[in-house]
């Protein structure tokens, strides 16, 4: 990924609110299922840590990232994007950011 493609997908997902939360339990298959399918659904999704979570921002984005195949786009505070391409339907397309 390009730095203006991330550019772009970090324009696109400042408006997002957050839709999964990463807790005491960290990352566990339930999460990372939650994460595969919005990631299906909607290619961009913005995750949450909370103050109890075994680990912080960076290391939640990577080892989720890791798991679901996904790309960092930005970490900010206790917040990070991630992008992976969805098998169909994809709408958003790199090559024309």
């Amino acid at each position: 990924m390009t730095t203006k493609q991330r550019a772009a997908l970090r324009a696109m997902a400042n408006g997002l609110e957050a839709i999964l939360q990463i807790g005491k339990d960290g990352i566990n298959d339930n999460l990372c299922k939650q994460a595969w399918d919005a990631l299906e659904a909607r290619e961009l999704i913005k995750v949450n840590v909370q103050r109890g979570a075994p680990m912080d921002a960076r290391e939640a984005c990577e080892g989720l990232c890791q798991r679901v195949h996904a790309e960092p786009v930005q970490v900010i505070g206790n917040r990070f994007v991630i992008y992976r391409k969805a098998r169909k339907d994809s709408r958003i397309d790199l090559d024309k950011l």
